[in-house]
């Protein structure tokens, strides 16, 4: 190549690269917020399918009870859809702003049931038939196609979901909560009970939940890919709101400890004091967030959703589709939102699961193009190939 070939490429080269970012790539003060259930949480708890009988036959132990059946009853959102009681103080007066929404019925065609292999589905945003590229996450994607955006992941780790062409920082949040009850109570409550009629039905009870949860410890928290748990989340979403109202638009965190094979109870136990703790930190995280809650939308996705039929154990295993929900002080939509069917038996997706009938790339294809004004073009960097999907969520 001749010399003064090279120079006119080195001189346009830079031009071309400015200019085309500059027309394509929007500016915005939109702030996104994606919060990851690790482990798969137990969608139709969450938002309860009031309407169906057959939701009440194939929970016979852990049904959230229909609204107007008590204290503990589901929350009323539609006549055909109620919300866990668990967010009752918290996301439910969102709901009540307008500025709150659930997709029932969303998630990926991701198949496998395996909670490593779909949360790496989910978080490249690829197609599945093609070959994956772990150094580009949808998240990293979307920051590479804005202007002036600045994004983090509130984790240890930097997330499949962030890895790409822009380097993006993760600040580490911790907040381990201690069990209910730890192993020196069990023996404190065990001798209580010595020498009277109870003595072997508390040890026995006792020895029954520690093997449990030696079986089930290492599965939850492989599953949890050492997210954060919902203990203290609140301290930890208010920091992050901070941080997201004066330096970053685009964040990440994950929150584990939602693999509820066993005892994740109903509208009380296990599932619904997670759901509390999770509710009461996205509330917080509202709040602290202040005036910007108007031009911020959170995110909360899961990789899968639980079996529809409880099972022997009184817990749910590995499903397919989930309930992904939608916050923002910007909502102007119904509490239930994207394509939805009847729950019965014969909707059921392999006669165990709830379908997907929302893909998430489509649905986040759709928050995007909504929040940021992209174009049809931008989208196709961000998900290549998959049209996006709008659900008037703004």
């Amino acid at each position: 190549m001749k010399r003064r070939e090279l120079l006119k490429l080195l001189v346009a080269a830079p031009l071309l690269s400015t200019n085309t970012r500059l027309f394509a790539a929007p500016q915005t003060s939109a702030r996104v917020l994606v919060v990851f259930m690790r482990g798969g949480y137990d969608a139709a708890n969450l938002l309860v399918p009031v309407s169906s009988n057959f939701y009440y036959e194939a929970r016979p132990n852990i049904a959230v009870p229909k609204p107007g059946a008590g204290a503990n009853a589901a929350l009323p959102l539609d006549a055909n859809w109620g919300l866990h009681p668990a967010l009752r103080d918290s996301i439910y007066p969102l709901v009540q702003k307008g500025q709150a929404a659930f997709i029932p019925f969303a998630g990926t065609d991701d198949l496998t049931r395996s909670h490593f292999e779909t949360q790496d589905s989910i978080e490249l945003g690829q197609a599945l038939n093609g070959t994956r590229n772990y150094n580009s996450g949808f998240l990293n994607r979307l920051v590479s196609v804005l202007t002036g955006s600045h994004a983090i992941a509130f984790t240890d780790q930097l997330p499949i979901m962030l890895n790409g062409e822009i380097q993006v920082p993760n600040m580490a949040l911790r907040s381990l909560g201690k069990p209910g009850v730890d192993p020196r109570q069990s023996a404190n409550i065990a001798a209580m009970y010595q020498n009277t009629g109870l003595a072997t039905q508390v040890a026995e009870g006792f020895t029954v939940r520690n093997e449990v949860m030696k079986e089930m410890a290492g599965e939850m928290e492989a599953a949890s890919r050492n997210a954060i748990t919902t203990k203290g989340f609140e301290l930890e979403a208010r920091r992050i709101a901070k941080l997201m109202k004066e330096q970053f638009n685009v964040g990440f965190v994950d929150v584990g400890g939602w693999d509820t094979h066993v005892g994740e109870g109903g509208a009380s136990g296990y599932l619904a004091g997670r759901l509390e703790e999770l509710g009461r930190g996205l509330a917080g995280f509202a709040d602290e967030i202040g005036g910007a809650w108007q031009d911020t939308v959170v995110v909360v996705i899961s990789e899968f959703g639980r079996t529809f039929r409880e099972n022997g154990n009184r817990g749910t295993d590995h499903g397919h589709g989930s309930v992904y929900w939608v916050l923002g002080g910007g909502l102007h939509s119904p509490s239930v939102a994207g394509e939805q069917i009847r729950v019965e038996q014969n909707t059921l997706f392999q006669n165990r699961d709830y379908p997907v009938l929302n893909e998430y790339r489509a649905v986040f294809g759709g928050l995007f193009a909504r929040m940021y004004g992209l174009g049809n073009a931008q989208l196709d960097r961000v998900f290549a190939g998959v049209a996006p999907k709008n659900l008037n969520l703004l």
